[in-house]
């Protein structure tokens, strides 16, 4: 490749003239005319440009549309003075019915057929690759003096006609201190295909192998550097091969098209518009992204479940942005597996507390509007308990059906793996993030113990196994929700329960999630996840992220995760009295109460005032009259 510092510095025009004239061997043009936007091109025959041209607005995210020709119109006015596109991409490709015939420099044999032929000018990576190294970031292939790496996903594009094809993404490997800021760089551009659609692992998106591009060079990765994945306008060369048009050209790859176009400095407006980068999973490596707007509502949301009305010391178990990374786990979750149940009351029948079926009822009815698969696995002497619960569910229009109820039982080494997974094959998970919510966990020596340090053991089946489990089947994720000590997954912070919680050194439960949500009541804790979710579902960078800048926004379902979010009816202070919350967990002077109402059971989403408890967990309060 000869990429001299000359070329480099070239004005677009001057190196149109240059590929024009075929003085050079350039094979391709990263690095080239920095700070100018540069194009992928595609060339149909008439028939097919307005398909192709929906198809391009319904995947904008690989294919933003620059510009599009009228049929025959070699030139492009609004984006160069003097091109001529037969001859002003270093390489073409030529294609027959789909299929790949040859390479050419030129175009010009073909003018006869291009007279009935559009052009499209779609956007390119190599836009913006000036903005990343402002931001102090390496190009790595202009490093190496290569070409991007592209490769093929497993991601469907949003179909159009006969324009059908997977998703194409350009790699750069950044710099993990750096992730964030390329981000940043990256997200406004979006006639550059805008920020990254996926960050991490690239098994992810169904690559095999960085070594093996589809298209380009392989990029070597240093010490530290992590893949980051942005959508490519090459998807429109994959898209003219299905399509199996009898003749269409694009540009070779990496081989683009040079406009007279400069990148304007774009300044990201509101915190809705700023991207923020969470690492949601280890083994893969997975990050997500998420607004700062809708980073800052859920950590009010933490902020105000963290508040202790049993003054229990809980305030020394919170971890931050634990709810936060918790929900941004369960927003890319296919399939989500909760559990509940607590038999504290072990004296009684049925020896369950009420604190922990709400709140696992509000995160399922969300669930269920986010069109995600849900299950409940709990004791089995407590199923028929949870079959009425869940049928009440339905019947009250909490649960838009019923959710599959399961038990689990340990009859050998394996069983929690067969139970979690396909055959027991730890690639074939059935569910990619467990929930626990107010779940009895087992303690270091192996028991189960209620607050008061009472063993009940004999009332808990052996759920725990599940989340041990889940620790070794890359890709599933867990989440502990509690707020003692005692509950399945608080052995993440296990030393902080013995050294601040009553009777901690033997409640302290010993099983790890990888997520824990400290609540004053664990219900809270769900009530807090079913609207953390609600909020990254309608954050726009969430959601393009989600759905890899394909398809269409999801944001016209916000009626219906609207209508899934829990609700009670709103309260106030008539004189003197008590208040039992939440079903008679807490009994609180009324001073408590008011305080919980003012600061954790109205919050503020946008317009609309969202209470933490569903209607049919109703507030039952004495002194008070409702509104």
């Amino acid at each position: 490749m000869l990429l001299t510092g000359g070329l480099k510095s070239l004005l677009p025009h001057l190196l149109r003239r240059i590929i024009r004239c075929n003085r050079h061997s350039i094979s391709n043009t990263s690095g080239m005319a920095e700070g100018y936007k540069q194009a992928n091109i595609v060339i149909l025959h008439k028939s097919l440009a307005d398909d192709f041209e929906k198809f391009c607005h319904a995947n904008n995210g690989p294919l933003p549309l620059l510009y599009r020709s009228k049929p025959g119109d070699w030139k492009c006015p609004s984006l160069s003075s003097d091109s001529d596109i037969r001859t002003d991409c270093p390489q073409y490709r030529v294609y027959e019915h789909g299929a790949f015939t040859r390479s050419v420099k030129s175009l010009k044999e073909y003018s006869e057929q291009l007279k009935d032929m559009v052009t499209f000018y779609l956007g390119c990576s190599f836009s913006f690759e000036k903005a990343i190294q402002n931001a102090g970031i390496p190009i790595r292939n202009v490093e190496q003096e290569c070409n991007v790496s592209m490769y093929k996903t497993a991601v469907p594009c949003y179909s159009i006609s006969t324009f059908c094809c997977n998703l194409v993404v350009t790699m750069r490997p950044i710099p993990e201190s750096k992730l964030e800021a390329a981000v940043l760089a990256t997200s406004e551009l979006k006639e550059a295909h805008g920020a990254p659609i996926h960050i991490g692992d690239p098994g992810l998106l169904g690559i095999q192998d960085l070594s093996k591009p589809d298209y380009g060079d392989p990029v070597h990765l240093h010490p530290g550097d992590i893949p980051v994945f942005w959508a490519c306008g090459v998807t429109g060369v994959e898209a003219v091969i299905n399509c199996r048009s009898p003749l269409a050209f694009t540009h070779s790859p990496g081989c683009m098209f040079i406009t007279d176009l400069k990148n304007d400095s774009v300044t990201v407006g509101s915190s809705s518009e700023v991207p923020q980068v969470y690492c949601i999973s280890q083994d893969p490596l997975h990050y997500s992204m998420v607004s700062a707007e809708a980073t800052q509502k859920i950590k009010n949301l933490e902020n105000l479940i963290g508040i202790d009305p049993g003054d229990r010391g809980i305030i020394h178990l919170h971890r931050p942005d634990e709810l936060l990374k918790a929900c941004l786990a369960i927003s890319h979750a296919r399939s989500v597996l909760i559990t509940t149940g607590f038999p504290t009351h072990f004296s009684y029948e049925p020896p369950e507390e009420n604190d922990g079926p709400p709140g696992a009822l509000a995160i399922a009815a969300m669930l269920q509007a986010l069109e995600k698969d849900v299950a409940i696995v709990t004791d089995q002497r407590a199923m028929d308990l949870n079959k009425k619960i869940i049928d009440d569910a339905v019947q009250l229009g909490i649960l838009k059906r019923p959710v599959p109820l399961l038990s689990y039982r340990r009859e050998n080494a394996d069983s929690a793996l067969t139970f979690l997974c396909e055959n027991g094959n730890p690639r074939r998970p059935r569910f990619d993030h467990l929930i626990a919510i107010e779940r009895a966990g087992m303690a270091a020596d192996g028991n189960y113990y209620n607050a008061r340090k009472v063993n009940i053991k004999h009332l808990v089946d052996p759920i725990d196994d599940l989340f041990l489990a889940a620790q070794t089947i890359p890709g599933v994720t867990t989440t502990g929700v509690g707020d003692g000590g005692n509950e399945l997954g608080m052995g993440k912070v296990k030393e902080a329960v013995k050294k601040h919680i009553k009777n901690g050194d033997t409640i302290a439960c010993d099983v790890e999630a990888d997520f824990t949500v400290v609540a004053g009541v664990s219900n809270w804790g769900g009530y807090a996840i079913a609207s953390a979710l609600y909020i990254l579902s309608t954050c726009e960078i969430h959601d393009r992220y989600l759905r890899k800048a394909v398809g269409f926004p999801q944001l016209l379902k916000k009626k219906i995760w609207l209508s899934a979010l829990p609700s009670v009816t709103k309260v106030i202070s008539r004189g003197p009295g008590s208040c039992d919350l939440l079903m008679g967990r807490w009994n609180q002077p009324l001073n408590r109460a008011q305080s919980l109402l003012s600061h954790g059971l109205l919050v503020t989403l946008g317009n609309f005032w969202l209470t933490s408890i569903h209607p049919v967990f109703r507030l039952s309060c004495k002194g008070f009259r409702t509104l």
